[in-house]
């Protein structure tokens, strides 16, 4: 509605990737001066200040104020990507997998409360659509504020930063690691092509007749689908190990696309965007789980910040290139798309089999 240039559609979905690419390694290197919980509580500042930022952009109808708003949300996300790291961070090589399972469990709330904010409070600033909704985040960002700051005294630990020893590898020499670069191919894929399809997905719902309410639904499937699997996807990691899970992730991206190249009926999107979130789930899990192995405790810090900042520039670029594609070539040669790409990741996983296993460090 805001975008005299349709094909800037997802311009503000883009900004806010793209603010979490800028932002991962800063916000890694913040944490490692001032510690998670620290670190946490002023990404939920900076979450706050970026939807206020969005909703001004609404209420006066300025396009690029609204995208800079999402920009800055985005910023907040980076800090909200160190979760996932800081769970994995307690325990050992065993463990770090389900952690990271276990705290993308909080997806599944997202899958509920995200879309009923929308249809709760999009008219909560009438007659501008929308708007109420971006003002009622605040509240979410607020109330992760007010959990970090009741960890003060509990678990000292969690505030106490860590530095990088004198034994720290160069962070160039982690990322030439076999491992490494796989890893973060499989999870930067299997993350982008999520916000690629997922991102033109409404419109092109829109685009076939259905209404907003019926896109918004598809949205929470997929976004149920996105984090549901989080209750096993840690024991089946544990289980059959990271590289066969991601391989199934990107194999269920495969399927997919097979099924939105098969129809444009309500069950087809809905279909497709379920299985384009499992898949989402067992290959951004799965690499996530790869990349901590690349990197010994004193080394988490830029290793964790160098694969955000990859991972969120590639899916920033995805989503920007959804709606010029949404808009150029359509929803079937989108999905047509994704097939060399999964292609090329499971390559790459077969050719991590057969490398020798490198031996991670530890501090003296």
């Amino acid at each position: 509605m805001l975008a005299a240039d349709k094909t800037l559609a997802t311009l503000p979905v883009t900004g806010f990737n793209l603010g979490v690419a800028l932002t991962a390694f800063p916000a890694a290197m913040l944490m490692q001066r001032l510690g998670r919980r620290h670190g946490f509580m002023v990404g939920a500042g900076i979450g706050m200040l970026g939807l206020l930022v969005a909703t001004s952009g609404l209420m006066v109808h300025q396009f690029w104020v609204f995208a800079l708003g999402l920009l800055i949300v985005g910023s907040a996300n980076s800090f909200t990507q160190q979760y996932r790291f800081a769970a994995a961070d307690r325990g050992d090589a065993a463990f770090r997998a389900k952690a990271i399972s276990w705290v993308l469990m909080g997806g599944i709330a997202s899958a509920v409360i995200g879309p009923q904010l929308i249809l709760l409070f999009k008219d909560l600033l009438y007659p501008t659509p929308f708007a109420g909704a971006y003002l009622a985040g605040t509240g979410l960002f607020a109330m992760s504020l007010l959990v970090m700051w009741g960890l003060s005294s509990e678990r000292p630990s969690a505030s106490t930063p860590q530095t990088d020893g004198p034994e720290a590898r160069p962070l160039r020499v982690i990322m030439r690691q076999p491992r490494f670069v796989v890893a973060v191919l499989c999870g930067t894929s299997s993350y982008a092509l999520m916000a690629f399809v997922m991102t033109a997905a409404p419109l092109a719902m829109i685009g076939c007749g259905f209404d907003v309410t019926e896109s918004t639904l598809g949205i929470q499937w997929h976004v149920m689908a996105m984090f549901a699997p989080s209750f096993f996807t840690g024991r089946l990691i544990a289980r059959f190990g990271k590289e066969r899970i991601v391989a199934i992730g990107l194999l269920i991206l495969m399927v997919c696309a097979a099924v939105a190249l098969h129809g444009i009926t309500l069950t087809h999107f809905y279909l497709a965007l379920i299985l384009l979130g499992v898949g989402w789930n067992f290959g951004f899990i799965g690499a996530t789980a790869m990349v901590t192995d690349t990197y010994a405790p004193h080394e988490k810090h830029r290793t964790q910040g160098a694969n955000d900042m990859i991972l969120f520039g590639s899916v920033a670029f995805s989503s920007l290139m959804s709606g010029v594609a949404m808009n150029t070539v359509g929803w079937e040669i989108m999905n047509w798309l994704v097939l060399p790409v999964v292609l090329v990741c499971l390559g790459s996983l077969w050719w991590l089999v057969v490398q020798p296993k490198p031996v991670i460090p530890t501090p003296v």
